[in-house]
């Protein structure tokens, strides 16, 4: 356990910077400073979520903990992958609809895991 907690709490910092440089970096010729911001607080929003998580785990047992590690790799290391893919790939012609589709999915993992892990919990009960 102490091992997913070190990569997961290591994890989300390092996925909301890289996050937010890869929508930048994608974005790069859009001449729109707001937009750009309102982009990088999107994408940054699922980040901000897991680490209040984190802060509320404090109380938690052990496997709703795990759950929650788990999820946070999850959502770092594959937000990463996919905006590394979109930034570094084959060029195409409509890439914001990944940035905006990301955070949602990431936002509903998130949901699933916790309300799997509450289920379980209290049927453990």
């Amino acid at each position: 356990m102490s091992l997913l907690r070190v990569a997961a709490l290591s994890t989300v910092p390092v996925g909301a910077a890289g996050a937010v440089a890869l929508t930048l970096y994608t974005g790069r010729r859009n001449p729109s400073w707001l937009l750009m911001a309102l982009f990088a607080f999107w994408v940054l929003s699922p980040f901000a979520a897991l680490q209040l998580a984190n802060v509320a785990s404090k109380r938690y047992s052990f496997h709703p903990r795990a759950a929650l590690y788990a999820v946070m790799l999850v959502v770092a290391l594959g937000t990463l992958a996919v905006y590394g893919y979109v930034a570094f790939g084959p060029p195409r012609q409509k890439t914001a609809a990944v940035f905006v589709v990301t955070p949602p999915v990431s936002w509903l993992l998130i949901a699933a895991v916790a309300a799997i892990t509450a289920h379980k919990s209290r049927r453990a009960r």
